[in-house]
């Protein structure tokens, strides 16, 4: 098979926008055309159109690195700071992961038209659930261009059409990203609206995609917080978000020393911005005199700043107080703030007050707390002796995510495909009618 993306195709990947408004309004009519005709598409046709982008990407790796290259530029002379630039960039080891990550999604399992809970009722029919789309999906992201194709695989896995914008700052890399998502669907002979990436850096074009109910059937917004507050406040649409990573690991008295160490230590400096990164560390005051010197040996060690309760600082000494601020801080970044409690109690009421219902862990060998803690903390992964850092949708099994809710309707925590479709009934009879 072979698919080219042609170099025109990526140059004029802009197509003639014109009035906003109106722009989005074809996008979204596209896409909920596209939407029932996907219902129709079998699994074939979808890993078929998967591996066809694989294969226009691969032909296309000079002329999306050049793009990749002028955005990147454009960053710099913007001043954009390194970390955006960094998820920006784009190179020959980052193609071939969003290769092999469309090779993966052909791979997974399809959730679509799955029955199940059939049971038999005293009728005599049988009631069953179905999985199906969602329908259209917009997804609103910054910086990174490989979300695109990641986006794109797996809403079209999981049967759905999809809007795709992304930040302005990856402009050119998207649009030749969308000429090979392009080039895959057309290959396979799946509709072109099935995936559609906003070709206008305009604002207004978001604020139209989150307000187009007739068109749009949930939105996912995945960037900064000042984004997701934005989205969340205007959205006539359903929106599947999680807004704060604030996560705490709870050091319980009869946790192992050495576990509880590399857990905490893990946790924190495995990588600092990202969502499941703990921000806030819980040490029992039965063993925080033990445990506290030599956790802060190892922060030491990777350079991240300490801020302490008054009992965390009568025994590491110099170190910055914890305001109320810190506690409630999301700081993606080499900063842990840390408290003693007095037991599982304390630690449960703290995280109550401060948790971002995202990730929370404890580390205990008391099989009764933790079950209590697992019961208890209302959050959307809970874990136990294991660090805050395997809350991602690949370290689940779920292969890629498209992000991580904390909502608590339709879909909480990573949400893989199955978190891309909702579930029907269905009744299976053989000519009963109802008494």
């Amino acid at each position: 098979m072979t698919v080219q993306a042609s170099r025109s195709d990526l140059e004029t990947a802009t197509p003639e926008i014109g009035d906003v408004d109106t722009y989005m309004q074809r996008l979204g009519q596209g896409a909920r055309e596209a939407a029932t005709r996907m219902r129709r598409v079998d699994t074939a046709a979808k890993n078929a159109a998967l591996l066809a982008m694989a294969e226009a990407l691969e032909q296309a790796r000079g002329e999306v690195l050049a793009a990749n290259a002028r955005d990147l530029a454009r960053g710099r002379e913007s001043g954009l700071d390194a970390a955006l630039l960094d998820r920006l960039a784009l190179d020959e080891a980052r193609l071939d992961a969003m290769i092999e990550g469309l090779a993966q999604v052909a791979a997974l399992p399809d959730p679509v038209g799955e029955i199940d809970g059939l049971r038999a009722r005293p009728s005599g029919i049988q009631v069953g659930q179905m999985r199906v789309p969602l329908g259209v999906i917009g997804i609103i992201y910054e910086s990174r261009p490989n979300v695109t194709l990641e986006a794109a695989s797996l809403c079209l896995k999981s049967g759905n059409a999809a809007i795709l914008r992304g930040g302005s700052e990856a402009r050119e890399s998207n649009a030749a990203i969308a000429a090979c998502i392009r080039a895959g669907l057309e290959q396979a002979g799946l509709p072109e609206g099935a995936v559609q990436v906003v070709a206008t850096t305009d604002r207004a074009a978001v604020g139209r995609l989150i307000s187009m109910p007739e068109y749009v059937d949930v939105i996912i917004p995945r960037g900064g917080k000042s984004l997701i507050e934005r989205i969340t406040r205007e959205a006539r649409v359903p929106v599947i978000k999680h807004l704060d990573g604030v996560c705490h690991v709870y050091i319980d008295a009869t946790a192992d020393a050495d576990k509880a160490l590399a857990i905490a230590v893990n946790a924190k400096t495995h990588r600092y911005g990202t969502c499941n990164t703990m921000e806030t560390l819980l040490v029992d005051a039965a063993v925080a005199e033990l445990l506290l010197p030599r956790l802060a040996a190892a922060y030491a060690e990777h350079r991240v700043e300490l801020r302490g309760c008054e009992r965390t600082r009568a025994i590491l000494g110099d170190i910055a107080p914890a305001t109320e601020a810190d506690w409630q801080a999301e700081y993606l970044a080499p900063v842990l703030a840390i408290r003693v409690v007095d037991g599982l109690d304390a630690a449960m009421d703290h995280i109550e007050r401060y948790s971002s219902r995202h990730t929370d862990a404890i580390v205990t060998e008391n099989y009764t707390l933790a079950r209590r803690f697992l019961a208890e903390v209302d959050s959307s992964s809970v874990m136990v002796n294991a660090s805050t850092r395997f809350a991602d949708g690949f370290e689940y099994g779920l292969g890629a995510e498209i992000g991580i809710s904390t909502d608590r309707l339709h879909a909480r925590g990573p949400v893989g495909l199955e978190g891309l479709t909702s579930r029907k009934y269905v009744v299976l009879g053989d000519g009963q009618v109802r008494q």
